[in-house]
């Protein structure tokens, strides 16, 4: 399956909260936090494309742009699949990702998740039942390579999305 990946700046390595204004991007194939789940990906045949990033502040000054861009993008590379995440506990980026999610998946034929903490709760509550919303643990939580693991199955076979890491 061809795979984009959104990022915030933190998952890309570009900073921490101070950098919330980092521009929307765009890097060939997998960088930043995809190393930490790459060779899950690739036991299930998930060809990561590209990685966009965005910081939060950014995104919500800018949305409408950073939104039209990303669902042209998916548009044009045909991803299957938009992976938002991992968020972890990180609030402004669960929620950039799951507004972007919903937007692309109405707008284009791809799929979306994201992949959050029930910390999100909030975030959660609002888009659980327009995305697949899957669950992981926060930051410096235990589980973290399981739930790597889970992703990349729920994401490649469609029977999977029946799993109960899913929010429902």
């Amino acid at each position: 399956m061809r795979v984009l990946l959104l990022f915030d700046q933190i998952q890309m390595g570009y900073g921490g909260k101070e950098r919330a204004d980092t521009p929307l991007g765009l890097e060939k194939g997998g960088v930043g936090s995809y190393l930490m789940f790459k060779d899950y990906f690739a036991q299930h045949q998930l060809q990561v494309l590209g990685t966009l990033y965005c910081g939060p502040d950014y995104f919500k000054e800018h949305k409408e742009e950073v939104l039209r861009k990303i669902a042209a993008l998916v548009k044009k590379t045909q991803a299957q699949v938009l992976f938002c995440g991992p968020c972890f506990n990180y609030d402004t980026y669960a929620d950039m990702a799951a507004q972007v999610a919903d937007f692309v998946q109405k707008e284009t034929e791809c799929h979306t998740f994201v992949a959050c903490s029930k910390e999100n709760a909030e975030v959660i509550s609002q888009y659980k039942s327009l995305v697949t919303m899957i669950e992981m643990p926060k930051k410096g939580g235990v589980g973290l390579t399981e739930a790597l693991q889970n992703i990349a199955a729920i994401i490649s076979q469609p029977e999977n999305r029946d799993s109960p890491l899913i929010y429902k």
